[in-house]
């Protein structure tokens, strides 16, 4: 996933940024509002992780703008305040969820999926393509019932795919899903990254799933050969 992170503790940014990137998301950071507004602009993203409590605008004052704007992106609100009160504020003003602080990365990393899940109209964790099924909460994929380890990469490559099958995705698009705004992969990382992910969803027996479209990029499409 495509993640935006605004919270002004820098520590605590790092933090969670890391962690989230190791699980194979691409994770954008702002330490303001007005930040996180410009980067939002400027990317499509899968989910918010907003901060309540922020420098000038606050994380509501925000989260309302977008939802005037007819903004859909998911919203989870990070907050320290643990009333009632507080969080149908956050509910009412077009939160989509709330963790309160402290908290696990693992809740994090769930709560984000669920609200991706639903975004798409798939409450089930559980995704099946042909003879390809995905565990997008327990990050487990299986070929014709045997199990593929793949790399947080790879498992985030086959996620931006199997979420649209039949869509194709250009070079750019899966780059913008895969990285985040300063990373700087090589020119040929996307091609590299499909051709590994292929190679382990291509055993001996097994329908050919992942299809380059010469000039327009790739889909996941187990109905063609």
């Amino acid at each position: 996933m495509r993640l935006l992170f605004i919270e002004d503790a820098t520590r605590l940014r790092k933090t969670v940024a890391r962690a989230l990137t190791r699980l194979g998301h691409a994770v954008d950071e702002a330490s303001s509002a007005e930040e996180g507004a410009e980067l939002a602009e400027l990317a499509e993203y899968d989910a918010v992780i907003l901060d309540i409590m922020l420098p000038g605008q606050s994380g509501l004052e925000l989260l309302a703008t977008w939802r005037r704007q007819q903004v859909e992106t998911p919203v989870l609100l990070l907050t320290a305040l643990d009333s009632v009160d507080d969080r149908v504020r956050g509910l009412v003003t077009g939160a989509d969820d709330y963790l309160i602080k402290p908290f696990a990365i693992v809740e994090l990393a769930a709560r984000l999926e669920a609200l991706v899940r639903r975004r798409h109209g798939k409450p089930d964790s559980r995704l099946q393509i042909g003879p390809l099924e995905i565990d997008f909460a327990a990050r487990s994929v299986s070929l014709l019932g045997n199990p593929i380890t793949l790399t947080a990469r790879e498992f985030a490559l086959l996620e931006c795919l199997a979420r649209h099958p039949g869509q194709i995705f250009s070079r750019e698009q899966i780059e913008a899903r895969l990285y985040n705004e300063t990373d700087s992969p090589l020119s040929n990382a996307v091609d590299a990254a499909v051709y590994s992910l292929r190679r382990k969803l291509s055993p001996p027996g097994a329908p050919q799933l992942i299809h380059t479209r010469r000039g327009l990029g790739y889909v996941l499409d187990p109905s063609v050969s």
